[in-house]
Formats: C-alpha cells, sequence, structure tokens
C-alpha cells in the first residue's frame, strides 16, 4: 500500500495533559481527553473533509496535525517521518494552517499578508527579496486577489480576506494545506467562490488539503474522502459517497436528513428534516 502524505495514529489530545507538560507538573494521563484514538489517512492529491458538531475536536485535530498541538498518545508523520523529528522550519514548509480568521494588530496590506507565508523560507534577519515578491503575486494571482495588492487588508470583506489568507499559505510552498471552516460567515456567493479556488488549487496544483466544517453540503461538494468526529472520537470514516449518509448524519448530529444525488449539482445533497428522537 502507497505511503500516505499526511498520517494521524491512534491521536489522543488533552488541554489540560498539554498544560502540565509544559509546567512540567502533574501525570502524564491526567485531564479530559478532547481527542481520543483519532487515526486518519490523507493520500497525496485528496481532499479530506473533518465534520463534526461545534466542540467535536475538529480544530484541535488541526492544530495536532498542523504540529502546532503536541498529542499526549499517538503520533503524525509526513510520508511516514514523524513530525515530532522535525524542527518548526520544516514543517512550515510542509504544512500551512488557514484558521478561521486572520486578525492583525498593525496596518497590513495584502501583499504583506501573502508575504507573511514566505518567512520558512528565510534565513535569519532575512527580508523577503524580489524572488518571494513574485512568488506572492502568482499566489495572489492564483486566488484572484491580485487587484487586493496594495488595499489594506482590514478593509477587505470577509470572503476577501479569506481568500487573501489561502493566498499567504499558497506562497509558503507547502505540501499540505488543512482549512479551518473556510467558509464560516460567509454569505453564499463568497462560499462559491471559496470552494471553486479550492477546486481550481487541487486540480491544477495538486495541493493536499484537509478541511474541517460542520457544512455537510461543502464537504458533499468539496472533499472526495471524509472523517467524522464527534465527542473527539472518530465515528466513520470513508469515501464521501459512502460515508455521507442518513445513518451517520444521525449519528453525528442528533438529526434526521435525507441524503440524495442532485440530477444538477451531480453531488450529494443533504436535506435536514427535522431533530431525531
Amino acid at each position: 500500500m502507497r505511503t500516505p502524505l499526511l498520517e494521524a495514529r491512534e491521536i489522543s489530545f488533552s488541554y489540560v495533559v498539554s498544560a502540565l507538560r509544559r509546567t512540567a507538573e502533574g501525570p502524564a494521563n491526567a485531564g479530559h481527553y478532547v481527542l481520543r484514538d483519532v487515526s486518519l489517512s490523507v493520500p497525496r492529491g485528496a481532499i479530506v473533509g473533518l465534520l463534526g458538531p461545534n466542540g467535536s475536536g475538529k480544530t484541535t485535530l488541526l492544530r495536532v496535525l498542523s504540529g502546532t498541538a503536541t498529542p499526549a498518545r499517538g503520533a503524525v508523520t509526513i510520508d511516514g517521518l514523524p513530525l515530532a523529528s522535525m524542527s518548526r522550519l520544516e514543517l512550515a514548509r510542509r504544512i500551512a494552517i488557514v484558521l478561521q480568521e486572520t486578525q492583525t494588530t498593525f496596518d497590513f496590506t495584502a501583499v504583506d499578508i501573502v508575504l507573511m507565508g514566505r518567512y520558512p523560507h528565510l534565513g535569519a534577519f532575512e527580508l523577503e527579496g524580489a524572488d518571494d515578491l513574485r512568488i506572492a503575486r502568482e499566489a495572489m494571482q492564483a486566488t484572484g486577489t491580485a487587484d487586493f495588492e496594495g488595499r489594506p487588508f482590514a478593509t477587505l470583506s470577509g470572503g476577501e480576506k479569506q481568500r487573501v489568507v489561502i493566498a499567504s499559505a499558497l506562497a509558503q510552498a507547502s505540501d499540505i494545506l488543512l482549512l479551518d471552516e473556510p467558509t464560516a460567515s460567509l454569505d453564499i456567493g463568497y462560499q462559491f467562490d471559496v470552494i471553486d479556488l479550492l477546486q481550481r488549487l487541487n486540480r491544477d496544483r495538486g495541493t493536499t488539503m484537509v478541511v474541517s466544517t460542520h457544512d455537510l453540503n461543502l464537504a458533499a461538494i468539496l472533499c472526495s474522502e471524509l472523517v467524522m468526529i464527534r465527542n473527539g472520537i472518530v465515528i466513520a470514516t470513508g469515501a464521501t459517497r459512502d460515508a455521507l449518509t442518513p445513518a451517520n448524519v444521525r449519528a453525528l448530529y442528533d438529526v434526521d436528513a435525507e441524503v440524495a444525488m442532485h440530477p444538477r449539482a451531480r453531488h450529494l445533497t443533504v436535506t435536514p428534516i427535522a431533530r431525531a428522537h
């Protein structure tokens, strides 16, 4: 079997344990586990969706996959190499993460935000050069944000900001893109823009993605495979067409729903019917 690009094996994570480790206090098995024995495999070139209700552990899992959070048990590997054996700089060259919201203290322009993605490729005290600016502009062109180059980031709409942040992740030139609720708080028009952008990046650049969302229809459109998480435990995995079923929707959200192939959209659609009893 081909080695997955990104793999998590029996991951358990507790914020209490993480805090105790930082202060060197308490037993290693203390605390409430946000993730328990979570395993997933991300093939190269796939778009894998993490589905689950709010508080299910999706964002925490993304942080563990990115190496910014250390599990109490289990391991994450890239091309079979443990994340724990890699430096922060090496990790940043392999994995980029796009969180729900990007807040800036200073009045950065859009191109400043995108150039931040080049930091892992700069030496100590080195400033961005002409090649870095070229890569940043190519990333902005790919995400449809080239016209925003000189605009203050704070003045952009939610959808425009999201595309600029994705451009920054592209400029980082990593193998893997992790996205946390990439269409949250966006109107339906911007949602389609972001979905189209991610599909193009995957198709044209072969970008491997893990997308955290609670939007079942987004997952049906975008993702080739799904991992369903509830209360920190994986309850179902598989190809989207196999995993996105009424039974799994009920197990995940306590909601009865119809799942059917839409004749015009040509993908599964999920219609919630009622709260399950």
